[in-house]
C-alpha cells in the first residue's frame, strides 16, 4: 500500500507527543530545557551524517570533489533568498499559530505558551521533515512499495517526540500534518517519476539537508535564531543544480 509509511509516522508523531506531554507536566523546567539541548546534540550528530553525503560516489562522479560542496553552497544560497522572499518562516509560524488557536477552541492562552506551541510545531517539523529517511524512505514507498524505512523512522520518530513534547508541548504533535504532507507529497512523486531520479540527486538533497539540519541544532541549543524554514528551498535547487553541472560538463 502506497503512503502506508507516511501513515504509520503520523500515528507515532501523535502517540510518541501524547506520552511526552503527559510527561513532560511532571518534569522540572530546568530538565525540560536540558532534553532540549541533549536535541539539539544529537540533531547536531546526524547533521554530520547527512553531510557524508557530499563523498558519495555518484555524487562526485557527476559533479566532481569541489563540485559537490559548490553545489551546496549554491544551492543553500539560491534557497535562502527564495525562502526569504516567499517569507517561509513567517508563514510557517503564522500557521502554527493558526493551529494553536483552532486546537485551543477558543480558551485564552498566555503569550509563553503560544509561543511554546510555536516553537514545537516548526522546529518538529523541520527535523522529521528534513531528514535523508524522510525522502529516501518516500521515494522508496513510492516506487517500491517498500514502507520499512518509514516505518523505521516512524519508531524513531515516536521516541524523539516523547522527549521534544515534554519540552516543547503540543505543537510537537501538531508537526504530523506537515510530516504528512511533505511525505506523502514525495511518495506521490516517486510512484510517477522515482525511477528516473539518479542517486547523484539524492545524494545533493541529503548532503544540503545535512546543513539544515546543523542550523536546526544550533536553534534547538538556543546558540543561534536561525530562520531554517526559510532555507527549505535550497532542497530543490540542489538536485536542479547537479543535474546541470552534470549536463553541461558531461561528469
Amino acid at each position: 500500500m502506497i503512503g502506508l509509511g507516511t501513515l504509520v509516522n503520523v500515528a507515532t508523531i501523535i502517540g510518541g507527543s501524547a506520552i511526552g506531554v503527559l510527561l513532560g507536566s511532571r518534569l522540572p523546567e530546568k530538565t525540560n530545557r536540558t532534553v532540549t539541548e541533549a536535541l539539539g546534540l544529537l540533531t547536531l550528530v546526524l547533521a554530520g551524517l547527512n553531510l557524508v553525503s557530499l563523498t558519495d560516489k555518484g555524487f562526485v562522479a557527476a559533479a566532481g570533489q569541489v563540485g559537490t560542496f559548490m553545489i551546496v553552497i549554491f544551492a543553500m544560497l539560491f534557497g535562502t533568498i527564495t525562502g526569504s522572499l516567499l517569507g517561509i518562516e513567517r508563514r510557517l509560524e503564522s500557521f502554527g499559530g493558526w493551529l494553536q488557536k483552532r486546537l485551543s477552541r477558543g480558551k485564552t492562552q498566555s503569550g509563553e505558551a503560544r509561543e511554546r506551541f510555536i516553537t514545537g510545531y516548526v522546529d518538529a517539523s523541520l527535523i522529521f521533515a528534513i531528514g535523508p529517511m524522510a525522502i529516501l524512505g518516500s521515494i522508496a514507498d513510492g516506487t517500491d512499495h517498500d514502507p520499512n524505512t518509514l516505518i523505521i523512522k516512524a519508531i524513531l520518530d515516536g521516541f524523539a517526540c516523547i522527549a521534544f513534547a515534554a519540552s516543547l508541548g503540543w505543537g510537537v504533535a501538531a508537526s504530523s500534518i506537515t510530516v504528512g504532507l511533505w511525505q506523502g507529497l514525495v511518495t506521490i512523486v516517486a510512484a510517477f517519476a522515482g525511477a528516473f531520479i539518479p542517486g547523484a540527486m539524492i545524494a545533493a538533497i541529503t548532503a544540503t539537508g545535512g546543513v539544515l539540519m546543523l542550523a536546526i541544532s544550533l536553534r534547538l541549543l538556543n546558540l543561534k535564531p536561525i530562520a531554517v524554514a526559510d532555507m527549505l528551498p535550497a532542497l530543490a535547487f540542489a538536485p536542479l543544480l547537479t543535474w546541470g553541472v552534470s549536463a553541461f560538463f558531461g561528469n
